[in-house]
């Protein structure tokens, strides 16, 4: 993980045109829902999918670890479910100091309020993939951090907007697809993502 420079703004999207896209709730096994904008409709083999953009800004809880082969070194790593119960109540605490309520929905926490402005100081550059081969990097900002039983968490939020493609079931309800269903059809949704930006 590094810091890194940005000059995008959280989402790069105008609010006004925001505010009129229709919304739909995507909702998990746990019964967690997630409001989302429909981004774009598409077809494929006469199915009906979504690319869908979450209406509150998506959260990440980052822990800090120190490396075993080098005490001196910290990694950034992602919580399980269970450790995100675990911390919810005291990452919620400390982002209502800044005027934020932090939400457990479904697939992403989200945090409701305004974000603060993004800070080239506090970006942060997470490697994704294997950790001997990353494939790609994502940057997130750095909103603030807590410690709970002595364990350092970072608060954070993508700088580049968190999409999920949905399908609509026969109930005409949107359900996340599932990594393997996206990769059976990504070529042509994306073809058709690249057809209405033209």
């Amino acid at each position: 993980m590094t810091k890194a420079g940005n000059d995008k703004n959280n989402f790069g999207l105008n609010q006004d045109d925001m505010d009129e896209m229709p919304t739909v709730n995507l909702t998990d096994e746990n019964g967690r829902s997630l409001q989302c904008y429909v981004e774009h409709s598409l077809q494929v083999e006469d199915k009906d999918y979504l690319l869908l953009l979450p209406v509150d800004a998506p959260i990440e809880i980052f822990a800090w670890e120190t490396d075993e082969e080098d005490e001196e070194a910290e990694t950034l790593v992602d919580l399980t479910e269970e450790e995100i119960d675990e911390v919810f109540e005291t990452a919620r605490a400390v982002l209502a100091e800044q005027d934020l309520a932090l939400k457990r929905t479904a697939y992403t926490l989200t945090a409701v309020g305004d974000l603060p402005e993004v800070d080239e100081e506090e970006l942060i550059t997470v490697d994704i993939g294997e950790e001997d081969a990353p494939t790609d990097s994502e940057q997130f900002q750095r909103i603030t951090y807590f410690y709970y039983k002595e364990q350092e968490y970072d608060i954070c939020t993508p700088l580049d907007p968190l999409m999920f493609f949905a399908r609509l079931n026969a109930k005409g309800e949107p359900e996340l697809l599932s990594p393997e269903e996206f990769q059976a059809i990504r070529v042509q949704l994306e073809e058709q993502l690249f057809d209405s930006l033209d």
